[in-house]
């Protein structure tokens, strides 16, 4: 057991949280980014240094693993003492590229075959600058925060590397990829949590950490709040009830569907699949406020079908599990007593997420036998009444739901708790 931080950088700040797992004691800190500045790189670096001057001096001394988590696909271009080359191109920008290009170096249903994944912005710099440098490297947000800290160029994890086109179930690239022209810049890819050296000397003496303090590859934010959640058997999954659906299930099989936008992340020995709607907190609070949806909620009797049919999408277009850019949302008709409005709009997104768990049952995952709750549905009792009856497993909330925490997690243990379970 050991003292270990994780940091998440997230798309409008950061958080760190320094966890001792043998008493159960923590502290956290977090930053929000400036709105106005668009040098992501030194937003990022501020942050990184606020961050730790954040975290209480006697906690310092006594980090021994630190773990970063990044969004998934937010990327730049530096040399290899990190310096950046290019701004760096954030998780949902998409790039103009004919991504039929790409099937030379990935399958047809990888989760880079995406105009927003790491490797279309790869290539999309080379095609704004030619043949780029073979001194360059492309690192994810979590990579060149880290480097920061370790001051060793070309080092990930394969979370990170999997929208690079990394192929999780081979450990490794492409040949193709790898004797490409854009196959200098690919960084070595670990196992999440791995240790890839001590903190470097300077900001040990600096800022008073140990100088064996571990620098370990780090995760994508989403897959850091997963590993926040405490889920760790076969058939465990998390719904995030936020503005959107997501779902996450851990799996013993690897599985992916292209046109839904399913795709699997290797964890240890297990997988862990899942997808997103477009349905969600954001379509409840076009009708209600927080308030409003509180006090309805306790008038709703979840015995009761409301008998309404409704696929509560906020706008035009769905991507899971039904995936349809011309898909309307359903909402008529609309009941006069706004109680039973919220009814069918709750029973309609519970169907949304058992529809989900469905497809990815369909695409063939270990089966569903429980769901952890994160989100600010999670405290919502009606609706968790609602989604037990319709699921049919047991659904709890999440004891934890900090990606920093996940990260933290990340750092002290590793992914052992994902291995021999198969």
């Amino acid at each position: 057991m050991v003292v270990a931080l994780g940091l998440d950088f997230g798309t409008s700040g950061a958080r760190a949280i320094a966890c001792d797992f043998v008493s159960d004691r923590s502290v956290s800190v977090s930053v929000a980014f400036p709105q106005t500045s668009t040098d992501w790189p030194q937003v990022w670096l501020a942050a990184l240094w606020q961050l730790f001057a954040g975290i209480p001096a006697g906690w310092r001394s006594r980090i021994e693993r630190i773990a970063i988590d990044g969004t998934s696909g937010t990327v730049l271009l530096c040399d290899r003492d990190g310096q950046p080359q290019t701004a760096p191109l954030l998780y949902n920008q998409a790039c103009p590229i004919d991504l039929a290009g790409l099937a030379d170096w990935i399958p047809a249903d990888h989760a880079a075959f995406s105009s927003t994944s790491s490797l279309a912005k790869l290539v999309f710099w080379q095609q704004q600058w030619g043949a780029l440098s073979k001194d360059w490297q492309i690192l994810s947000q979590a990579d060149w925060l880290a480097m920061q800290l370790h001051g060793r160029s070309q080092q990930s994890d394969y979370h990170n590397a999997l929208k690079l086109g990394y192929l999780p179930n081979r450990d490794r690239f492409s040949d193709a990829l790898i004797n490409s022209e854009l196959g200098s810049l690919l960084p070595v890819v670990h196992e999440p949590g791995a240790a890839i050296g001590p903190i470097l000397p300077a900001i040990a003496k600096n800022l008073g950490f140990p100088s064996d303090c571990q620098i370990c590859v780090g995760t994508t934010d989403s897959i850091a709040a997963f590993l926040a959640s405490g889920a760790q058997q076969p058939g465990e999954a998390v719904t995030s009830l936020g503005s959107t659906i997501v779902l996450k299930l851990l799996s013993q099989v690897e599985v992916s569907d292209r046109q839904t936008g399913v795709y699997s992340h290797k964890l240890g020995d297990l997988w862990l699949t899942g997808g997103a709607s477009n349905c969600g907190g954001v379509t409840l609070r076009q009708f209600f406020t927080d308030a409003e949806l509180a006090d309805l909620s306790r008038q709703i009797d979840p015995t009761q079908a409301s008998r309404l049919n409704y696929y509560p999408l906020p706008s035009k277009g769905e991507r899971f599990p039904i995936a349809d850019p011309d898909r309307q949302p359903h909402l008529e008709p609309r009941p006069a007593h706004p109680v039973q409005f919220l009814h069918g709009l709750l029973e309609g997104l519970t169907r949304v997420e058992a529809l989900g768990y469905q497809r990815l049952k369909n695409l063939g995952t270990t089966p569903l036998r429980r769901i952890w709750t994160a989100g600010g549905g999670a405290q919502n009792p009606v609706w968790q009444q609602l989604r037990q009856q319709m699921i049919g497993v047991p659904i709890a909330i999440a004891p934890n739901t900090e990606a920093a925490y996940g990260a933290a997690r990340l750092a002290a243990f590793g992914l052992n708790h994902f291995r021999d379970r198969c």
